[in-house]
């Protein structure tokens, strides 16, 4: 019985050595690209409410921000690369 007892709580040590490994690949990069977000939709709406600038450039600065982002957001989650072999 205790042999038993011994294996199944080996096993589970085992295991989780498994999980931290697999937070590590899916959940930090997740949050890397939440903090990414945040820090950068702060920024923009800092830039927008307290720097005087005519709407034409606001704008055009939020559209090109906004482009960078989807850009980067399909390179972090590996659709760009996919996208490379497309030929027209």
């Amino acid at each position: 019985m205790e042999q038993l007892l011994y294996d199944y709580s080996s096993r589970n040590r085992a295991d989780d050595s498994i999980l931290p490994t697999f937070y590590k690949l899916l959940i930090m990069p997740l949050v890397t690209v939440l903090v990414v977000l945040i820090v950068v939709g702060i920024l923009l709406w800092l830039i927008n409410t307290y720097i005087p600038m005519d709407r034409k450039i606001k704008s055009i600065l939020n559209v090109v921000v906004v482009v960078v982002l989807v850009i980067w957001l399909l390179q972090a989650f590996g659709l760009l690369n996919s996208l490379k072999g497309i030929r027209i």
